[in-house]
């Protein structure tokens, strides 16, 4: 019994017909067509099968009912468009180590396949030309780094990248800093719209005790992010006159612990040293301790990147 991935594609093909983006503008016609499963050479529908001493799952639109008895050997997922259902798979057990993963469903929803590649690759999943028997596809995750700290710029993208990279896990929990927003409208549509973009089975934990946070993790975190964290420190601490001992200490402490994260551990924090500078002595002060912040765990990360207008800039 013999499994082809006849197409890889969304429904439209990509680079779909007539579409001018600068997705579908910089690929050839036909480059993939829209997705197919062929088992012996007959097309199937989406849903669960056992094929060639497989047990195989094809979902290349929306999520059906998966079958609950263990988990399969091959996923064929539109990964790219819903990378939290791979998570769900993997939580559930239905997707587990031996698992391998094939994405299609693909379409001007990335901007390049090289865009495309850099993303299954963080989720564990691979992208194989149409036409590829799938029988014998062979391939190891590429491990991620225990620890990647994001930089950009207010509306940069950022916190979407981090969240991008965890996006396929079955279990995160993402680290909030900031208020809550209640009193304040604006505050609360920010966070409102973080939270609906998130995947629904990922924990929240509202905190600046980073240290701790960081210290007892069992699950990849999500720190979102450095600077609202510092702001509360310098609150905590009265500290906007000019920080002393105690802000220092706490950053300290933050450091440590982030060099000893047990878990993978993503962090966002604030470029905050392009613009102008700030008119205010606590601005400055502000300013000052975040990019030293931002240095020190730099120095302690595997991954560091720069996020501007949506589009990621991996620092050396």
């Amino acid at each position: 019994m013999t499994i082809v991935l006849s197409g890889t594609a969304g429904p439209r093909g990509w680079p779909e017909p007539g579409c001018a983006c600068a997705s579908c503008l910089a690929l050839p016609a036909g480059h993939r067509r829209p997705a197919g499963l062929l088992v012996d050479g007959r097309p199937v529908s989406p849903g669960s099968y056992a094929a060639g001493g497989l047990r195989v799952l094809y979902e290349p639109g929306c999520g059906r009912e998966a079958d609950a008895a263990g988990p399969y050997d091959l996923v064929v997922l539109d990964v790219a468009g819903r990378p939290e259902r791979l998570g769900e798979l993997r939580r559930a057990g239905l997707a587990g180590a031996g698992t391998r993963v094939v994405g299609v469903g693909f379409d001007h929803r990335v901007r390049s396949e090289e865009e495309l590649g850099r993303r299954l690759a963080l989720w564990g999943a691979l992208a194989v030309p149409d036409g590829t028997v799938l029988d014998d596809v062979a391939g190891s995750p590429m491990p991620r780094p225990r620890r990647a700290l994001l930089l950009g710029g207010s509306r940069s993208g950022k916190s979407a990248e981090a969240e991008l990279r965890l996006a396929a896990e079955p279990y995160v929990t993402y680290v909030a800093t900031g208020p809550s927003g209640d009193g304040d409208g604006e505050w609360a549509a920010r966070v409102r719209a973080h939270r609906e973009r998130r995947p629904a089975h990922w924990e929240t934990e509202e905190t600046t005790d980073l240290a701790g946070v960081l210290a007892r993790a069992r699950t990849p975190l999500l720190v979102d992010g450095l600077g609202t964290w510092l702001a509360a420190v310098f609150d905590e601490h009265g500290a906007w006159e000019g920080p002393g001992e105690p802000v220092w200490r706490r950053c300290e402490e933050l450091v440590a612990a982030w060099r000893r994260a047990p878990q993978e551990v993503v962090a966002v924090s604030d470029e905050v040293g392009l613009g102008v500078v700030p008119a205010t002595a606590s601005g400055r002060a502000f300013r000052d301790a975040l990019g030293r912040l931002n240095q020190r765990l730099a120095a302690e990360s595997e991954y560091v990147a720069l996020v501007v207008a949506g589009r990621l800039t991996p620092l050396g």
